[in-house]
């Protein structure tokens, strides 16, 4: 278990960030800064391949219907940036702020004129030259057609600049000009020409009362609407519904306005209470799974006429990006954006038996979507059923067979509480996500399933005529408790790091709808409620307090108190950075990925690295396509070569530091983290020089420059033997148990990928760096004061024989006067025959080394190399 203690000057530095953050999302559109996978990123982590931890869902709520629950401030109104900064730093960070006009255009440019005179056209029988005031300047002088202008009449004025968007036809731009000789600022508008309605017999005349200058969206209620886009994290379940963001709007304004103080603001309105009588319906009521659904509310409606839902609240689904369907859908729709709150509706006539079963499903029982996928069903699964079939897989999606349509008279309204962890299997086994299992699967509210359907039945039978059919059925099992917490003053003031007012903190309690059940002078009794499932200790409550306080009202302290930590020594932070360093500075960029593949990965082919038996799999993934923890880091790293290389960058050296992970055998898992290169198409730029393009040598040689750093450079390489994942290379092991291998990744292996060229890879046990840098000392020597003497031996050697194999023996013969071997040359002939040339570097520190010496050295290699290896000097 891990622990972490927050102080006040973490809190402080924490709102900061935060708060920049939160300006730069607003310049730049977006909620941060994010990479997608495999895109480059330049920099010290150079080509980013990091899939970015996955964004939180966006809710997107209306700045108009939060104004139904919330009545918001002139200043609000006005500028709903305003209301974006309150939400943000409440905890509910926005992301993005659209506006939506009514109409096209929004009616921008345009405002309320009053005709002060209007003559006739000297040199027009049909026009006429008007002077009207629109509330600012000089009254505008405007030539109009329309025979029902006249003075003192209060019209919609065009001014110049401004864009009309007719019901018919393109839209236009206003322009100065001169109509028969006469100048023109404007144009007085019709119905048709502002987009409102088809009227062109005359201009548009308002009412009386209107101001000139006022904005036309104002004075016709056509004003735009604002959508405001939140990241939704996931244990913010009580925000999926406009109510709960204005509850939470309602707190921060209230006591977190801007000043820390906050101001007056309006209370929120009450939700609808369930007035619907219990009784028998036309539709019996068979809950069979009590435990997937604790709560099932049902009731039956008749006499529906399904048509269009009334204007404001097509217009509120469209800001939130739901094209509206019909009344009885869009009803539904409208409750769970609303209160949170998901419903379905049956059509009640094709419900077979008369009879709604919650069951679960029997193994491959048939069901179809509403949008014609067809499902095999699982056992597990929770389905709404008739007599005959399942109509809807439970808090996920509709059936086709009981859907409504444009015929529906009758209608079986479903409002319930399911459980979450059977939504969410249910969701990710079908690989389906709606607006409905995402709230069911997160948890919603236990008490809202009755305000939800007494609102669609109130808004059913508004809009669609209908009348309740019997009674509402009712069927309950153990629903969710509120938590209790002890919040202990002490506790609060220690977290916080200052003491806040007593009263402050019940206040902003209670605007959360916490109760206090207790108090005396240790601190309260607190009663969370249901909906919010992520507050049950006392330090959830303590944020609770602090979000809507405002984090960067918490002042910072005189003086910090910071406790000093035992490093390691080496430190593996430091040595990473480093390790980096050299690899960047020789022209790689440094990737991460999702320790989370596919299963397919770790059976995709037979090699060391991987272990299907000992995989360490997820219980509830997120998708099939991240259920398993990896065991290697080259497979990802192929991946991300091939998306680059889509994206024309097929020139990469790549590394990653990370995790993979293993069954221990025991119960258990093992961590070990690794260090892998990958290196594909040119190591150099492209010139005319003719600069070499070996993938394996550019290799080579930044693994030997980490070996070097980490005092391994004496590590003993052999031939790699060949195998399914890598096809040739060299292995690599050292004292302390250190073995990392490179080569050439197979090439079947990389064409499944999607990549054809040759890839080079390197994998390297961190561990073993570290040790070996822990273990290694640093020796400073002198200048040598006598004279080193280069050997060279042309050898021809028999098949199979490798460099690797030679380097061996000239080391281990050679003796202490071997400072250096070297590979210079490699020549085939036409029959075939391999030969190498070597160098071999030979120096005594004590005395000139003599001809003797020499060639007795270089006898007892050419002797070994024979009788060890077949080798013939050429």
């Amino acid at each position: 278990m891990i622990r972490i203690f927050f102080t006040s000057v973490a809190l402080f530095c924490w709102a900061k960030t935060r708060a920049l953050l939160s300006k730069l999302s607003r310049c730049s559109g977006s909620a941060g800064l994010s990479v997608s996978y495999g895109q480059p990123r330049m920099g010290r982590r150079g080509l980013n391949s990091r899939p970015t931890r996955p964004k939180p869902p966006v809710m997107k709520v209306s700045l108009d219907w939060i104004n139904t629950w919330l009545p918001l401030s002139k200043a609000q109104a006005a500028n709903p940036q305003q209301v974006c900064d309150i939400l943000t730093a409440s905890g509910l960070e926005v992301e993005g702020l659209e506006e939506m006009p009514t109409l096209p255009g929004g009616l921008k440019g345009m405002v309320v004129g009053e005709v002060l005179s209007c003559e006739p056209h000297p040199n027009a029988d049909r026009l006429r030259v008007t002077t009207v005031n629109v509330g600012e300047g000089e009254p505008l002088a405007i030539v109009c057609g329309a025979p029902n202008v006249a003075a003192g009449q209060k019209v919609i004025v065009a001014k110049v600049g401004a864009t009309c968007h007719p019901l018919e036809g393109d839209p236009f731009k206003i322009k100065k000009g001169k109509i028969r000789g006469e100048v023109s600022m404007g144009m007085i508008c019709a119905e048709d020409e502002l987009g409102i309605g088809s009227d062109h017999d005359g201009i548009l005349v308002l009412d009386g009362a209107l101001e000139p200058g006022t904005p036309a969206a104002s004075a016709l209620g056509l004003e735009s609407d604002h959508c405001i886009e939140i990241g939704l994290t996931p244990n913010r379940t009580d925000a999926m519904g406009h109510r709960g963001v204005a509850r939470d709007l309602r707190a921060a304004a209230k006591w977190n306005g801007g000043d820390g103080q906050g101001g007056p603001v309006e209370a929120l309105q009450d939700a609808p209470v369930l007035a619907l009588a219990e009784g028998d319906g036309p539709i019996a009521l068979d809950v069979q799974d009590a435990d997937g659904a604790p709560l099932y509310l049902g009731v039956t409606l008749s006499g529906v006429q399904v048509g269009p839902s009334p204007n404001w609240m097509q217009q509120r689904l469209r800001t939130i990006g739901i094209e509206p369907k019909n009344n009885v859908v869009d009803i539904t729709n409208y409750v769970l954006h609303d209160l949170g709150q998901p419903l379905h509706a049956f059509d009640a006539d094709r419900i077979a038996g008369n009879i709604v079963k919650v069951r679960r499903a029997t193994s491959g029982e048939a069901f179809t979507t509403l949008d014609g996928n067809a499902l095999e069903l699982d056992p597990a699964d929770l389905v709404i059923a008739d007599q005959d079939k399942p109509m809807c897989l439970a808090g996920v999606f509709g059936g086709v067979v009981s859907s409504v349509t444009d015929s529906t008279t009758r209608v079986f309204l479903e409002s319930a509480w399911f459980e979450p962890v059977t939504v969410r299997k249910s969701a990710k086994r079908h690989t389906l996500s709606t607006d409905a299992s995402f709230r069911f699967e997160r948890g919603i509210d236990p008490l809202t399933p009755g305000p939800g359907i007494q609102l669609a039945v109130d808004l059913l039978k508004a809009h669609a005529g209908a009348t309740v059919e019997g009674g509402l059925q009712r069927a309950e099992g153990g629903l969710p408790k509120p938590a209790e917490v002890q919040l202990k003053w002490y506790a609060l003031d220690q977290w916080v790091g200052i003491v806040l007012d007593r009263s402050r903190v019940r206040g902003i309690l209670a605007d959360l709808d916490i109760v206090v059940k207790a108090e005396d002078e240790f601190g309260l009794h607190l009663e969370v409620p249901a909906y919010r499932r992520d507050v049950t200790r006392p330090a959830d409550v303590v944020e609770e307090i602090l979000r809507i306080h405002g984090y960067d009202h918490i002042p910072l302290p005189g003086r910090m108190k910071v406790s000093l930590s035992d490093r390691p020594n080496p430190d593996p932070e430091r040595l990473r950075m480093e390790w980096a360093g050299i690899l960047v500075g020789r022209g790689f960029h440094e990737t991460m990925h999702n320790s989370l593949v596919p299963a397919a990965h770790l059976s995709l082919v037979a090699d060391e690295a991987l272990e299907p038996d000992r995989a360490v799999t997820l219980l509830n993934p997120l998708s099939s396509e991240l259920d398993t923890l990896r065991q290697t880091l080259i497979l990802q790293g192929l991946d991300t070569v091939a998306r680059n290389r889509n994206h024309q960058s097929p020139d990469l050296s790549l590394f990653e530091f990370g995790k993979v992970y293993r069954q221990d055998g025991a119960g258990g898992h093992e961590e070990e983290e690794r260090l892998c290169l990958l290196v594909t198409g040119r190591t150099a730029p492209e010139s005319w020089r003719g600069l070499p393009q070996d993938g394996f040598s550019f290799l080579k040689g930044a693994v030997d420059a980490i070996l070097t750093r980490s005092h391994l450079e004496h590590a003993k390489s052999s031939a790699l033997e060949p195998g399914a994942l890598l096809r040739e290379g060299i292995a690599l092991k050292a004292k302390g148990g250190f073995s990392a291998r490179l080569g050439q990744v197979h090439p079947s292996v990389a064409r499944h990928f999607g990549v054809d060229d040759p890839v080079y890879c390197a994998d390297l046990p961190v561990a073993g760096l570290l040790r070996g840098i822990a273990k290694g000392r640093i020796q400073a020597a002198e200048l040598p004061r006598f004279p080193w003497v280069r050997r060279d031996l042309s050898l021809v050697v028999p098949a199979g024989t490798t460099y690797a194999d030679l380097e061996i023996v000239v080391q281990q013969t050679a003796g202490k006067l071997l400072r250096d071997v070297r590979l210079f040359d490699v020549y085939t002939d036409e029959a075939g025959v391999t030969s190498y040339a070597l160098s071999m570097t030979l120096q005594d520190p004590e005395k000139t080394l003599q001809d003797k010496a020499i060639d007795k050295t270089v006898q007892r290699v050419k002797d070994q190399l024979a009788q060890r290896l077949g080798v013939t000097l050429r």
